[in-house]
């Protein structure tokens, strides 16, 4: 099984049509949250409506998943905390979406939301307890943002880490993570887009602008990771001790020269998606 994994699109219309025009070559897009982009001058109630448009169309082109960011974020719950209560619509699509778990063969995928506050944080923990009970060999989590104090959620000054997501690992010992949210990490000294906690995997893709996004590739078959940016090629071995830096990639797969290949603009973009 061959998986895309993107994050941070913070609605970038170009980025997202690359991911239709790729998205056909994986068994899997999974996108670690931020669609939107609150600061953009785009109300985010017409964003909601242009990304739920991509996303239905990702659906109709392979298996998705979803997780929410802190930039979805659309509403209040009844306890008061922030909840992006319009990803819960994209599940119609076929999205595995936040709150959900997803079996592919003998791998076994829990989508966290973005949690604001005590309550929500405390379903996710429910939520982890009952999907480890779901029979697999491989579990992965999709959570926004990374773990603290690891080199994957390192902003140049401080870690910006979920301390509770560390405590759930630690908890459960998933094979991976894959998260996003702090954009430089991969990028800066001390930073880095994959880490090891125990013996689970984590990874953030970090965030570069223009066409294509960053993006990771797990082949799960291959037992490897591939981090794809600007100028930019590198593989881990999920069978290896792991090492910094990783190692460059050699030699292109077919799937990343197909890739390479994909037209600029290669797909129209939804009817409404000028905004």
């Amino acid at each position: 099984m061959r998986c895309l994994v993107v994050a941070d699109l913070h609605y970038s219309l170009p980025q997202f049509d690359w991911l239709l025009a790729a998205a056909p070559q994986f068994d899997l897009v999974i996108f670690a949250g931020d669609a939107l982009n609150l600061g953009s001058a785009v109300d985010f109630r017409a964003q909601i409506v242009v990304v739920k448009k991509y996303l239905a169309r990702l659906a109709g082109l392979t298996r998705v998943i979803f997780c929410s960011g802190n930039h979805d974020l659309d509403e209040r719950n009844v306890e008061g905390e922030k909840v992006a209560r319009w990803v819960a619509a994209v599940r119609e699509f076929g999205v595995a979406c936040d709150g959900d778990n997803l079996t592919i063969g003998d791998t076994l995928f829990t989508v966290c939301p973005w949690w604001d506050g005590p309550m929500v944080k405390a379903r996710i923990d429910e939520q982890l307890r009952e999907a480890a009970a779901i029979p697999h060999r491989r579990w992965v989590w999709v959570h926004h943002a990374p773990p603290a104090d690891s080199p994957i959620s390192w902003g140049g000054k401080r870690f910006f880490g979920d301390v509770e997501l560390l405590g759930w690992i630690e908890r459960h010992h998933p094979a991976m993570v894959i998260s996003g949210h702090v954009h430089q990490s991969p990028f800066i000294p001390s930073g880095s887009w994959f880490d090891r906690i125990g013996t689970t995997w984590v990874f953030n893709t970090g965030l570069q602008p223009g066409r294509p996004p960053v993006y990771i590739v797990l082949d799960l078959t291959q037992e490897k990771v591939f981090w794809l940016a600007a100028g930019d090629a590198q593989i881990v071995d999920l069978n290896a001790a792991m090492h910094r830096p990783a190692t460059p990639l050699g030699e292109a797969p077919d799937w990343l020269t197909s890739l390479d290949r994909i037209a600029d603009p290669s797909l129209a973009r939804p009817a409404s998606a000028a905004g």
